[in-house]
């Protein structure tokens, strides 16, 4: 029952991200996007003719989950801003296959870091290996890189000059935030102060990715609004930075436990260290709702992540990303049943 609430609640919190022309039009030609990733992916992906009966590996059938609203609400939201900045569509159609690249790359390398098994290229291949299946999803999508980036320039979207710059800032953008992730791989052994957690790790860690989807206008659209563009820029690092907030007080247990980087337990570090220490003596698992115990701090995190929604809706709302008649603060309080903090939704109500 509890479940089932959960997923009804999140339906209609997803429903108001459907509203607006720009947004409607950016899921479903992120999606044609996503389609021909896969597309690429499934010719590429195929063991050579010959190869003995039970190591074939191929691309296995897309599920249609993978095209839901939810699943998709960052990419919507970043391609969404290639049609604000009237990039033209065989432009924008190579960024948003782009940004779904990047999408692969980040999730199957988290996997890998995080013992985690968010499937984003489903893969038919023997055995029940985590680590290889990922690493043979990296390699894929490196090699549809390749393809993208030749059609496009066959097609003159870009010229070969161009889907060179692309390729290989596809790497350099990634490698502060790869970097930031290396530094946390073995535990962190003390933890800095929150006002770093803000404005280094969790710029480092997220608010990057948030700005990938700039990758092709920076380099490529040389005609776009050079004010308009670091506007947008700014909503989507403030986006960035509000769900972050939400992913920390949800992951209190998980970081305090793998120890990471985490700005609610940077508070704790300075204003309450013993609750530290007693949670060191007990038996606590990555999965446990910690933030339920400490509760003050996490209200005081929850709401500098909901302002900071707010204040990227607003800015998302200004350039037309979201309608005007768009509820700012309801779609701000969305991301609290998206992010899985539902409970403490009533701290956005005090913000």
């Amino acid at each position: 029952m509890d479940r089932a609430r959960t997923e009804h609640a999140e339906i209609r919190s997803l429903g108001l991200w459907k509203t607006g022309p720009v947004l409607a039009r950016a899921f479903s030609e992120q999606r044609s996007c996503m389609r021909a990733v896969y597309g690429m992916a499934a010719e590429l992906v195929r063991a050579p003719r010959g190869t003995a009966a039970g190591f074939d590996v191929r691309l296995g059938e897309i599920p249609a989950s993978f095209f839901t609203p939810r699943k998709n609400l960052f990419s919507t939201l970043f391609y969404s801003v290639y049609l604000v900045l009237g990039v033209p569509k065989p432009r924008r159609t190579l960024y948003g296959r782009l940004n779904h690249l990047f999408r692969i790359w980040v999730t199957s390398a988290d996997n890998l870091l995080d013992d985690e098994d968010k499937c984003v290229l489903p893969l038919v291949m023997p055995g029940a290996s985590r680590v290889m299946r990922e690493v043979v999803v990296i390699m894929a999508a490196d090699r549809v890189l390749g393809r993208v980036l030749n059609e496009a320039v066959i097609a003159k979207a870009v010229t070969a000059e161009q889907a060179e710059a692309l390729s290989e800032h596809s790497l350099r953008c990634l490698l502060p935030s790869a970097a930031q992730e290396a530094s946390e791989e073995g535990g962190i052994l003390a933890r800095p102060s929150p006002g770093e957690v803000l404005d280094t790790v969790h710029v480092l860690k997220t608010g990057l990715l948030f700005t990938l989807p700039f990758l092709g206008v920076d380099l490529v659209e040389a005609g776009a609004d050079a004010e308009r563009v670091a506007r947008l820029k700014r909503a989507l690092m403030l986006f960035g930075g509000g769900c972050q907030l939400l992913d920390d007080v949800r992951d209190v247990g998980r970081d305090f436990v793998e120890r990471r980087h985490n700005y609610v337990l940077s508070v704790l570090a300075r204003d309450r260290p013993g609750v530290l220490q007693e949670w060191a003596a007990r038996d606590i698992g990555p999965g446990d709702r910690l933030y339920r115990e400490t509760l003050p701090e996490c209200e005081d995190a929850a709401r500098l992540g909901f302002q900071k929604l707010v204040d990227a809706c607003g800015l998302l709302q200004t350039e037309s990303v979201l309608p005007r008649e768009a509820p700012v603060a309801r779609i701000a309080s969305s991301m609290f049943t998206v992010l899985d903090v539902e409970d403490l939704a009533y701290a956005a109500a005090s913000a």
